[in-house]
């Protein structure tokens, strides 16, 4: 999020008197974009595109309601945009956060409460991300935490998923990596699925694949993916689908990119607003196709379609 620090919102509001329903969805919508209160009916925002359309859309709902509403722009001096600037600063809350993860076991008995109770976690981080106009140490702090403790839930949650390994992917030429053998686990889902559809469609068109039940009894030459040990897998913030977009330099292809988000946030979590139509999709394959080949078949014809869907105008 780019910010202009000497460029301010300020929403002025009469909010409506006998619409109490209205009245509550203004203060919360007032509330999820973070404003700073200066006095009463007097709030302000950084001024950004992202703010500039929460608070006109406020501004119309106020007025829709039977309120008042004004949006001014305010152009700050530099002493003023530091004691504004003072008003968003959101270490407390990161505090909170960082304390509540300190409480949370992810090694507790009840592995179901301890998912539920991480991903309540993930999403008020999320929500303080979202209103942290000016980021700074204390979110770096947070987000290391919280992945870390995903990371070891997640290793009981499903302890053959790879995990994260340093550094960043190393760069291939497609032509060392033509009619090759490659192997991953069986029982597709996302990331190997993906993974399989990319390999075959924009990597080695000849690929063949390996099913492994035991990534133990992977071939000598086979190339491995997606599991611990494997040639290609998680490394750095990327799962093993990204991991392939940058070795072989395919991240200059959008409709990829977009995928790979998908992938990304179905595997280890994150936000893509086709993340939950596709998992929905997949899980109704998988109800019905049990063989590792024809799920790749079929499943590749999905992200064939989501492909060219991605790509068109």
């Amino acid at each position: 999020m780019t910010v202009d620090i000497a460029t301010w919102l300020l929403i002025v509001l009469t909010l409506p008197t006998q619409n109490a329903t209205a009245r509550m969805r203004i203060w919360r919508g007032l509330k999820s974009l973070g404003c700073a209160a200066l006095r009463d009916g007097a709030w302000l925002l950084p001024g950004t595109v992202a703010t500039r359309q929460g608070i006109e859309a406020l501004a119309d709902e106020t007025r829709a309601a039977g309120g008042t509403a004004w949006v001014l722009r305010l152009d700050a001096e530099d002493a003023q945009s530091a004691a504004f600037r003072g008003m968003f600063d959101r270490s407390s809350e990161y505090a909170d956060l960082l304390a509540d993860m300190a409480h949370f076991d992810p090694l507790a008995e009840n592995v179901t409460t301890a998912n539920k109770t991480l991903k309540a976690l993930r999403r008020r981080y999320e929500t303080l991300v979202e209103q942290d106009y000016f980021p700074g140490a204390d979110k770096l702090e947070t987000e290391a935490r919280l992945l870390t403790l995903e990371a070891m839930l997640m290793s009981r949650l499903s302890p053959n998923e790879p995990h994260f390994q340093d550094g960043r992917p190393e760069r291939f030429l497609l032509a060392d990596f033509q009619k090759q053998i490659w192997a991953t686990r069986q029982d597709l889902w996302v990331d190997r699925l993906a993974s399989a559809w990319l390999i075959r469609r924009f990597i080695d068109r000849h690929a063949r694949f390996v099913w492994l039940e035991r990534v133990e009894d992977c071939p000598a030459e086979a190339l491995g993916f997606d599991f611990d040990g494997a040639r290609f897998t998680h490394i750095g913030h990327r799962v093993t689908f990204e991991t392939l977009l940058a070795s072989f330099g395919l991240e200059n292809d959008a409709a990829l990119m977009r995928i790979g988000t998908i992938v990304h946030a179905l595997d280890v979590g994150g936000e893509a607003p086709e993340a939950a139509g596709f998992e929905t999709l997949l899980k109704g394959l998988k109800a019905r196709v049990k063989d590792d080949d024809a799920l790749l078949k079929q499943g590749g014809q999905m992200l064939d379609d989501l492909y060219a869907v991605f790509n068109s105008p």
